[in-house]
Order: C-alpha cells, then sequence, then structure tokens
C-alpha cells in the first residue's frame, strides 16, 4: 500500500482491531479438523475459528512480502504487486471524491485486462463492494443490474457504457488522473462489509443479486489452506468471466498468496488448442474449470497427443456436476502428475462448499462424487417438506450451514427469507437452501443428485428455466413456451419448445434476436421446437418428459436450401451436420441457427483440422455460414484439402442426391 495512499485512510478502530486479530490466524497453517458429532443427515464442523479478515488488508500482506513479484501478466504486459497497490490507490482515492465507501456498490464493466483487476481492487479499497457488469450482456440486463443494486458509481470505458442509465457517474480508468482533487478520507472494509454483488438467473424473469462479505471470501481460503497449500510460486488464471463467482476463487487465490494470475483473453478462452497453449507457455500450476470446459480442453490435449510441456498441479473443478468417467483420457495421457479435485459450490455459499479429490480409480464410478464439506462449513441432507433428515443412505435437499453463507439476497426480503432458513439444530443459525439432491454414501462422502427444481448449469452459469421461458413469452408470436436442458448427443444445449399464437412462426434467427435484447447468450437456446400444444401430467404441470428430443432434420430458416457447390463446402457441410446431429446443411445456413453454440463450435474446429489445418475459431466464428467462410477462402487455400477430404469429396459426388431432392426440402435462408 502506498504511503500517499496511508495518509489518506481514516481508520475505523473497530474495524482496524478486527483485522488486527486476525494476523496470527492468516499466517499459521490450518489443520484438518475432527468432525464433532452431529445430528443425522448434517456434516460438516468448524476447525479452530480464525477472525474474520478482509481482502483489502490480505491483499496488503502481501505486497509487503512480495512487492517486486509479478501480480498479473496478459500477453507481453504485466503489472507487479507493488505497481498493482499503487495503481488500485490511484483508482480508490478517485472513486471515494465520487462517493465510493463503505455501503456503496460501484459498478465494474471492464473488458478482461489488467485495468479490470485494478478497478475491483480500487473499489474494495475504497470501501465499497464491485458489482460485475460483463460487457458481453444485453444492455437492457445491465441496466437492470445497476439500477436494482443502487450502483451510481460505474467504472467503465466510453465503448461499454451505450447502456448507463440516466444519473450515474462514469469513471474511465484509462482517463488522465493529474488534475483529480484531493480525495476524502476513507475507511478500510471491515470483515462483515459487502465485498461484491452477482447476479444469478431468477425464476420470475427477474435478476436476484447475491451479496457476499469479505469475511466470507477470506475464510474460504483459510479453511482450505491446509488441503491445497498455495503458494507465491503458483500461477493461476483468470478463465472465467467476473460476472461468474468461480472467478472469485481464481483472481483471490492468485493474489492472496502472492502467486501470479495470467489473465486469459476472451479469444484464447474460447479455443481449447490456444489455451492449451497458453498453459504451457505460461507456465500455469493451479487450473480452474467448469467440466464442460475441461473436457473441452482434454479433447485438445488429445489430438495433440499430450505433447505440451504443462507444469499443472491443480486442476479444480467446480461450478457444474461433474461425470468422473470423462476423465478417464486425460488420466491416461497425464497420469496424476496434477491433482484432480472437484468442489461442488454454490454463489450463495461463496463459491465452493466441498472438497473431493480425485483419481484414475474414480473414473469406473456412476455417480457424481463432491467429497465432504469444507471444514467452517456444514452439509444437511433434510427432506425439503417436512425439514427432518432422511435416513442414512436416502436422497434428501442439500443444505448448507457456516461461515460461507452469503448475507442474502440483494433488495429481496422475501427471497432471501425463503432460501436463507433457519437452522432447525441451532437456534439463531441460518441454513442455505440449495434445491441440489445429494445422498450420503456408504464411504461417508456426498453424491450430487441433481436439481429439485427446474434450475440448470450450463459452462458453470446458473439458469433459471423460468427466465428463459417469460422471455420467450414476452414475443409477440409466442403463446407458450417450455425450455429444457438436453443432452441427447452429448453436449448441453438448451432447447425451446414453442406454442404459436396462430399467426406466422419467427425463425430462429428472429427468436434469438428477441431474446438477445434481455438475455445474456449462455441463457438462449440453441434450437427451438414448434409443438400444437405442452404436454401436461395427470395433475394438470407441464410434463417436461414428454417434450420431443429434437429430429434430425434441418431447422426451418429464412431462405430456401442451397447446396454445397464445391468440395471445400461439401466437407464442411458434411461435417457440421454431423457435429449438429443434422441431416442437412445448406451454405446459407447459419450454424447457430441450426442448433449450434461456443462449444459445439470448438468441437467442429477439432474435427475440420485435420483436413483444413489453417482453419481457426475467429474464421468459423465472423462467417458462420458455408458461403461466407468459402467466399473468404483464396483460390490457394479453397483447393488445399487433405487426401481425406480429396476421398471424401470422391465419395460425395458418387452419393449426391439429385437438384430435385433439394427443391422439395423446407425453406431456410442466411444469417450471419
Amino acid at each position: 500500500m502506498s504511503k500517499a495512499f496511508e495518509r489518506k485512510i481514516r481508520r475505523n478502530p473497530k474495524r482496524e482491531g478486527l483485522q488486527a486479530a486476525t494476523a496470527p490466524g492468516i499466517r499459521g497453517a490450518v489443520e484438518p479438523a475432527g468432525r464433532p458429532e452431529t445430528p443425522q443427515g448434517e456434516t460438516g464442523g468448524a476447525p479452530a475459528p480464525c477472525a474474520p479478515s478482509t481482502l483489502v488488508s490480505l491483499f496488503a500482506e502481501q505486497v509487503v512480502r512480495h512487492p517486486h513479484r509479478l501480480a498479473l501478466s496478459l500477453g507481453m504486459s504485466s503489472l507487479s504487486y507493488g505497481a498493482l497497490d499503487a495503481r488500485a490507490d490511484r483508482l480508490a482515492g478517485r472513486l471515494a471524491t465520487m462517493g465510493a465507501g463503505p455501503g456503496a456498490i460501484v459498478g465494474l464493466c471492464l473488458p478482461r485486462s489488467l485495468d479490470l483487476i485494478v478497478a475491483m481492487l480500487a473499489i474494495l479499497k475504497s470501501g465499497a463492494a464491485y458489482l460485475p457488469l460483463d460487457p458481453a450482456y444485453p444492455g437492457e440486463r445491465l441496466a437492470f443490474m445497476v439500477e436494482d443494486a443502487g450502483a451510481t458509481i460505474i467504472v467503465a470505458a466510453a465503448d461499454c457504457a451505450d447502456w448507463l442509465p440516466a444519473g450515474r457517474q462514469r469513471l474511465d480508468p484509462h482517463d488522465a488522473d493529474e488534475a483529480e482533487p484531493e480525495p476524502p478520507a476513507m475507511s478500510l472494509p471491515g470483515a462483515g462489509d459487502l465485498a461484491y454483488v452477482i447476479y444469478t438467473s431468477g425464476s420470475t424473469g427477474r435478476p436476484k443479486g447475491v451479496a457476499v462479505e469479505h469475511g466470507a471470501v477470506s475464510r474460504l481460503f483459510s479453511a482450505t489452506r491446509h488441503w491445497f497449500g498455495f503458494r507465491p510460486d503458483d500461477v493461476w488464471t483468470l478463465f472465467h468471466s467476473v460476472s461468474f463467482d468461480f472467478s472469485v476463487w481464481e483472481i483471490w487465490g492468485a493474489l492472496l498468496h502472492g502467486g501470479r494470475l495470467v489473465i486469459v483473453p476472451e479469444s484464447t478462452a474460447r479455443d481449447p488448442i490456444a489455451f492449451l497453449r497458453l498453459l504451457a507457455d505460461e507456465g500455469v500450476t493451479v487450473l480452474n474449470q467448469t467440466p464442460s470446459a475441461f473436457a473441452a480442453l482434454d479433447r485438445a490435449d488429445h489430438d495433440r497427443l499430450g505433447q505440451e510441456q504443462l507444469m499443472l498441479r491443480l486442476v479444480i473443478f467446480g461450478g457444474e456436476a461433474l461425470d468422473v468417467r470423462r476423465l478417464a483420457g486425460w488420466y491416461a495421457r497425464r497420469g496424476e502428475h496434477a491433482h484432480l479435485v472437484n468442489m461442488y459450490g454454490i454463489t450463495e455459499t461463496t463459491v465452493h462448499v466441498t472438497y473431493r479429490p480425485l483419481s484414475p480409480a474414480d473414473t469406473a464410478l456412476q455417480s457424481s462424487p463432491i467429497g465432504q464439506a469444507i471444514p467452517d462449513l456444514a452439509i444437511l441432507l433434510l427432506d425439503g417438506e417436512t425439514m427432518q433428515p432422511v435416513p442414512a443412505g436416502e436422497i434428501g435437499e442439500i443444505f448448507v450451514a457456516g461461515a460461507g453463507l452469503a448475507r442474502g439476497y440483494l433488495n429481496r426480503p422475501d427471497l432471501t427469507a425463503a432460501r436463507f432458513v433457519s437452522h432447525p439444530n441451532q437456534s439463531g443459525a441460518r441454513l442455505y437452501r440449495s434445491g441440489d439432491l445429494g445422498r450420503l454414501n456408504q464411504d461417508g462422502e456426498y453424491e450430487h443428485l441433481g436439481r429439485a427444481d427446474q434450475q440448470v448449469k450450463i459452462r458453470g452459469f446458473r439458469i433459471e428455466l423460468g427466465e428463459v421461458e417469460t422471455a420467450l413469452m414476452a414475443h409477440p408470436a409466442i403463446g407458450l413456451a417450455a425450455v429444457l436442458l438436453r443432452s441427447d448427443d452429448g453436449h448441453d444445449r438448451l432447447v425451446g419448445y414453442l406454442v404459436g399464437n396462430g399467426g406466422e412462426r419467427p425463425s430462429p434467427a428472429a427468436l434469438k434476436a428477441h431474446l438477445a435484447r434481455s438475455l445474456p447468450d449462455h441463457m438462449v437456446p440453441a434450437l427451438f421446437v414448434f409443438v400444437p400444444h405442452l404436454p401436461l401430467t395427470v395433475n394438470g404441470k407441464l410434463d417436461r418428459t414428454a417434450l420431443p428430443a429434437p429430429g434430425r432434420s434441418r431447422p426451418d430458416t429464412v431462405a430456401p436450401y442451397s447446396a454445397p457447390r464445391n468440395a471445400l463446402e461439401r466437407t464442411l457441410a458434411e461435417t457440421i451436420a454431423d457435429v449438429l446431429q443434422i441431416d442437412l446443411v445448406g451454405i446459407d445456413d447459419n450454424f447457430f441457427d441450426l442448433g449450434g453454440n461456443s462449444l459445439l463450435m470448438v468441437e467442429l474446429q477439432r474435427r475440420l483440422r485435420p483436413d483444413i489445418a489453417w482453419l481457426t475459431l475467429i474464421d468459423l466464428y465472423r462467417r458462420p455460414n458455408l458461403r461466407a467462410l468459402a467466399g473468404a477462402m483464396t483460390p490457394a487455400r479453397a483447393g488445399a484439402l487433405s487426401p481425406l477430404a480429396a476421398a471424401r469429396e470422391r465419395g460425395i459426388r458418387m452419393r449426391e442426391p439429385s437438384r430435385s431432392t433439394f427443391e422439395t426440402l423446407p425453406a431456410g435462408g442466411p444469417h450471419e
């Protein structure tokens, strides 16, 4: 912390005493705690408690210890701990001048960059909490979050702020600050002050802000230190959006232990091969991944025959249920050089709840093992209606108690009361009702068994299907809608089932454009299926199990089908059809309108690389139909098919349907 900044801080004696009392606990190792006797259905228990601290004070310790060690890097740019601290101090002063302080919430809308972390730290140093606002989200959703949170100050560059509601102050970190007035005196945050507010999907169509305090984050690392032993020579990646709470673990796991945080560019995060190279080039030692993202990385590593020299010592899974059977290939190639760990968690319980180390033997399991509770948390398996413990080995709803619980939902006392409920065995204590189902197996470990409601997760993002359904029914041509997460071809995709209002059916492109005005990309269904009515159970409820699987027929688009015209287009069309599990792909068909998503785009590139080695993900994203993609290729490139592709071309010519066949197909059209 810079001396100039220290002079400007007016320390709160109560808060300073709290922080000072934590110092021995911060430096000491946390020993594994014995499990106290607990009621049936409950496990967990806290070790000897450390007084809670703050992210600001813990980061300041690392600045003192390692001022010249690299804290952040992005390509050729980097910041040391001392430089990061000094830049954050200056920005914190500007924020304080604008009114930031304890109790305030400051919006943070910046792309992945060094400035993103500088601004996040500056907001915390000012005493305020940060509200992550992903620039990729629709402006309507960002504006709602800002207004709902009461954020009057937004840190954003000019090109990220066209959605900003009236009456807000914007601070551009790139603007020169030499003329800024002397900032007012500031109070450091306390452990009970908010650190961040992250919005998650809401079942009523209204996102809800989860408010998490400094102490809940700091204890996450002290309570798990005996398992992981994070250290200054560790290299972490910021792979996930800061709007996803897995990023909290990534950012502060590095910065509270003197490690280096490698900021992963958006284009690299979308390209598993590029990301694999980054892991090797940067010497990453701690990798955090959702199972979906790791599956793509694993396939890339398989295709490259495990040749990248990786320095990984820990791979930590979170954000989604893990199918351990899918790790068999990684273990076969990489062995146990890196320790793989599965951690079940929830935004409302501060990122992680459980810990389960994995081994090659686990790849034979049919279940999703989540292990044991973090020592300062407890899990109760209860009957959701009676709130009584379920018998041993039976399925129950997962309730979480302990120091990691969030303060609640911002400005939603009714919802907070419904989800953060009274502990049945401890007066004054709270439980968080997760809606997840679990079971305690005969080995004393928890298994995750899915959801008790209609909430799902895709790529780690939690989605309330009701919010997507509400957005769909706001379209004037849609009368009823149901949304389902399907994995018919091994890839998770949202599918929207629609009952029209009797008029002309909107195209997939029109529906996606409608949804994109209010929903982020991961909440937009990949496919739409029109049905005459939604099936009901005998009790009159929606029967989701009766909703049909999407067929292999080419979805309706805007213009007529146009057949591939040459070898390259035929190769692309055949592969796209196989990836999307449909019968036919025309040269004007948009990949995403046919049901594609970012993970399927990665799979498409993976399959095409043996034949068309120069094809990049950027090529596919910029030109998502065959006509545009092939038209951008030079004659030399377009003819550069491998022997395999040439053999395919000869086979296609032999079995190519007549023109009259195409003339009978449904209408389709271009969309870029």
